[in-house]
């Protein structure tokens, strides 16, 4: 990563310097904003009919926008889902409820493995801790919010005061409706919308694949199309008297999927972007957060990547972190290399340029909101004199060593025991105080995996204070970061226990007065962290402020002709099926199962490429040219998954489960050009039921749009 880093700074500087303004051959002064720049997530209560009639010749009507707002459902609080039938079927991703399957799993099953079914409703088993929200009430509260904000003089006190309102209008709503009523923030504070929530908690698994055909590749594969996933599950909503709920609104399911060039839209709940963010905003995001996580994220997967080679048999115990990190890995870089686009900064700083004149050439304007643009780099300005310091002080971070915790740990003891008894804290107490010191050591250490990370954290704490940083000397003290991590890992403090605790019952004089490196280090920063946490909240606080300010300005001048970034809630978005280019040749706009097979093939038919018998056996008439992913021009981001994709006639063509790579910076920017939501097909999810899963139930549910009369015979019967 660090190569990485070197090789676009280079670049950058190149490009800046030795030519001018020139980037790839572009002028960056001569670089526009885009039209969808700021995205197309379109909220629902001013869904851009009139823009969808000229770009695609279809203008929904009310009832079509009412009927598909009221078919979609928040499912719990990490993804999208959808009603498919008037039976309450519910459809979103596996990768939605892959972790909850432990939660219905019987003794003997392993459905992670063989996947689950259940071939009659009373088969249906509830899964605890899930539920689905219907979002059925829209309300603007903008103007009273904001009266409430402007009435209070205290700048400090405004975010409090907001806060306080939005309270007292949610228990207002739900005192008033026995609804769930959240007041959502939307142009970063410039609107406020009260939606009203119907909320179903008894909701029961229906039908999940095998977890790798709904992770299929697996890291390898993950962003990277074209895509042969089966990312979809079945679950059902239950009423109070325990019978499926029944539903007015759903989303009829399309056998045939969708056409090339017709208008298809996707309806879900995209987590969070930041495109309304500052250029000084995302600079320091660029230059100092997103620079730090790259590095963590791309030195913990060579990391891991180093364990399995060394250690081959312990690839099953580590298969779901190297999945969860080699994702993680592409989401930061993707994220820090957008960042680093001068193209990209360009769009953005003529974004703010022109929302800025609009700003200062209306003196009402002007004299609300002409000071933000100042006020806000001001503060990222304070917060880069500490900020790179506040990330190397930060020892104990999820992705950090357990030597630096176990010092920091200890470290902190001793901090409390130079307290009086009545002011340390109550884990510090007489009472308390042997189980926590006896806590601070673990039994067991993974000293292989630990040694490589003190390795990684050494490298993160010298990038950030830098070579000639006194505490950085006395770390590597002429070391490398592996020989460093080595000598530090074999200390007897973390490996004997009597000699650990003999050193933290040495007292907290001789603890901090220590000579060991790890020690030193952190009882020489403990309480600059502290202080500097306590301004950055400062700054956070401030900065909350002045974007509730921008969001004004933004609404101000646009209104509603730009939708506001993404905030997990209900969103309406359009595009159609498209490719795109990439690699030096063009992506097809969907794959088949051809693919898949193709693919186990392949790769000698080894994990990740792996496929589950079932898959290499369907039964008669499965056809492998069938469509099973696709890609459209949709944006979309996190949360967003299991977001339905319908056609004009609010039919489910397929159902989204994630973006290619090339969308990755989408976070901060939409990219008409090569942003691609990628989708399962209906047609394929069909194939897969009929022939592969034997889920003729479902099937047949789904075709009908409710639940075979044979079925309920069944279920009596037995």
């Amino acid at each position: 990563m660090r190569k990485l880093t070197m090789i676009f700074s280079l670049i950058f500087l190149i490009s800046t310097t030795a030519f001018g303004q020139f980037y790839m051959g572009v002028n960056l002064d001569t670089v526009k904003a885009q039209k969808f720049d700021t995205g197309k997530m379109w909220t629902f209560e001013n869904a851009p009919v009139e823009y969808f009639e000229i770009t695609y010749g279809f203008k929904p009507t009310q009832q079509w926008l009412d009927d598909v707002r009221l078919s979609a459902l928040k499912f719990a609080t990490w993804c999208t889902a959808s009603f498919v039938s008037e039976d309450g079927l519910i459809m979103t991703n596996h990768h939605c409820v892959d972790f909850v399957t432990s939660r219905i799993q019987e003794e003997g099953e392993d459905i992670n493995a063989n996947g689950f079914y259940a071939s009659s409703l009373d088969k249906e088993r509830k899964v605890s801790g899930v539920f689905v929200d219907q979002l059925v009430y829209m309300e603007d509260v903008t103007d009273e919010v904001i009266k409430a904000i402007e009435a209070e003089t205290d700048e400090t006190k405004k975010i409090e005061v907001r806060n306080k309102k939005i309270t007292e209008i949610e228990e207002r709503y739900n005192a008033e409706t026995g609804l769930r009523g959240d007041v959502v923030r939307l142009y970063n504070g410039g609107k406020f919308s009260l939606y009203g929530y119907k909320r179903y908690d008894d909701i029961r698994a229906v039908y999940f694949n095998e977890s790798d055909m709904g992770f299929f590749g697996g890291d390898p594969d993950n962003f990277t199309y074209p895509r042969y996933d089966a990312d979809f599950a079945f679950l059902r909503a239950y009423d109070e008297n325990g019978v499926p709920l029944k539903v007015e609104n759903y989303f009829k399911f399309s056998p045939e999927g969708p056409k090339e060039g017709e208008p298809l839209f996707v309806i879900g709940n995209p987590g969070s972007t930041q495109r309304l963010a500052t250029v000084s905003q995302l600079e320091y995001l660029r230059d100092v957060t997103q620079r730090n996580n790259a590095f963590i994220y791309s030195e913990m997967m060579k990391i891991y990547n180093e364990m399995v080679e060394e250690q081959p048999e312990r690839f099953d115990q580590l298969k779901s972190t190297i999945i969860y990190l080699g994702n993680s890995k592409k989401v930061v870089e993707g994220i820090y290399k957008g960042l680093l686009d001068p193209i990209f900064i360009a769009r953005k700083k003529d974004f703010e340029k022109t929302l800025k004149e609009a700003v200062i050439s209306d003196p009402e304007l002007n004299k609300q909101y002409g000071h933000i643009w100042d006020a806000i780099a001001a503060a990222k300005e304070e917060l880069r004199t500490f900020g790179e310091k506040l990330a190397a002080y930060n020892v104990s971070f999820n992705q950090g060593s357990q030597y630096f915790a176990i010092a920091n740990d200890i470290v902190k003891l001793a901090k409390q025991l130079q307290l009086p008894e009545e002011d340390r804290g109550e884990l510090y107490k007489e009472g308390m105080l042997e189980s926590t010191v006896d806590a601070i050591l673990p039994d067991e250490i993974d000293h292989m995996l630990e040694i490589k990370k003190l390795r990684m954290q050494l490298d993160f704490i010298k990038m950030n204070l830098g070579e000639d940083n006194e505490l950085v000397k006395m770390l590597f003290d002429g070391m490398s970061s592996s020989e460093a991590a080595e000598k530090y890992a074999s200390l007897p403090l973390f490996n004997d226990k009597n000699v650990f605790l003999e050193f933290v019952l040495s007292g907290p004089d001789a603890i901090l007065s220590s000579d060991n490196p790890l020690i030193k280090y952190v009882a020489e920063t403990i309480d600059q962290i502290q202080g500097f946490r306590t301004r950055q909240q400062e700054i956070n606080k401030t900065e909350q402020v002045l974007n509730d300010q921008l969001g004004r300005a933004v609404y101000a001048v646009y209104g509603t002709s730009i939708p506001p970034d993404a905030s997990f809630t209900l969103r309406i978005g359009d595009g159609v099926m498209k490719s795109y280019n990439y690699n030096g040749t063009i992506a097809p706009t969907k794959t088949t199962f051809h693919g898949m097979y193709d693919r186990y093939y392949s790769f000698n038919k080894e994990y990740p490429w792996k496929l589950p018998e079932r898959w290499l056996n369907p039964t008669e008439g499965f056809d492998p040219s069938t469509p099973y992913n696709f890609i459209s021009t949709h944006d979309i981001v996190g949360g967003s998954s299991g977001s339905a994709v319908i056609n004009k006639n609010a039919e489910l063509v397929g159902i989204a489960f994630d973006g290619n790579i090339e969308s990755i910076p989408g976070n901060f920017l939409y990219s008409t050009e090569a942003n691609r939501m990628v989708s399962v097909h209906s047609e394929g999810i069909m194939e897969i039921l009929k022939y592969i899963g034997k889920a003729d139930r479902i099937l047949k549910e789904l075709e009908t749009g409710k639940i075979p009369e044979e079925y309920y015979i069944l279920e009596k019967a037995e």
